[in-house]
């Protein structure tokens, strides 16, 4: 059984409109990214790398290929169901709630107790560097303190895999820089599983054990 993500002869059409024809956007990629480690996907605009997160994701349907995760075929496994987590380029925090309530969002959901809640948001901020922030509202923080709290978010569930969407890409280049060894250090002490997308080789460098490039059609 592989474990970790695995990616067979992966193939992603678009049709513009009605009637027209499919124009391929990805043609058979195939990956691995062995569990506990980061690939990075580096490429330009329109290499097709966020169209093969969201493919990962279940955001886009597969025209052709597999999408596996520790051996179990994702085919007809919907999005909320997959055990995966997404981190975007903007963070989309909730601007109505506080730092702690945005954390522990995801886990409302799951019936832990408000005691095991909260004991999980306090371990989640000292491991973004953000210890004694539980009560802040998030219209009070910076832009690379909003990332590392939707970064606490998309952790907090202990996902299998987290999908990272160019997550540090509307911040300066020395916050960039500082922010990419952080989420280096988060995920190898977490043991996190992830699947990152950037257009900055040297990002790219720094957070991933792997980096694949991809070129577009």
């Amino acid at each position: 059984m592989t474990q970790g993500l695995e990616l067979r002869d992966v193939s992603v059409s678009y049709q513009a409109q009605r009637g027209a024809p499919a124009i391929d956007v990805l043609r058979g990629v195939d990956l691995r990214v062995p569990k506990g480690t980061t690939t990075a996907l580096l490429g330009a605009s329109g290499s097709g790398k966020s169209t093969l997160l969201r493919a990962v994701a279940g955001l886009e349907p597969l025209r052709d290929g597999r999408v596996l995760f520790d051996g179990e075929d994702l085919a007809g496994v919907p999005v909320h169901k997959r055990g995966f987590g997404l981190l975007f380029q903007d963070g989309q925090l909730f601007a109505h709630l506080n730092v702690a309530r945005n954390i522990e969002y995801g886990l409302r959901s799951s019936r832990m107790p408000r005691a095991d809640r909260a004991a999980r948001v306090a371990e989640l901020l000292d491991l973004v560097g953000l210890p004694g922030f539980a009560d802040r509202p998030v219209a009070t923080l910076s832009g690379g303190q909003r990332q590392r709290v939707a970064l606490a978010r998309s952790l907090a569930p202990s996902p299998r895999l987290l999908l990272l969407d160019e997550p540090l890409s509307a911040l300066d280049a020395d916050l960039r820089a500082r922010l990419a060894g952080d989420l280096r250090d988060i995920l190898t002490r977490t043991g996190t599983t992830a699947l990152f997308v950037t257009h900055d080789r040297s990002e790219a460098d720094a957070v991933a054990d792997t980096v694949v490039a991809m070129s577009g059609l």
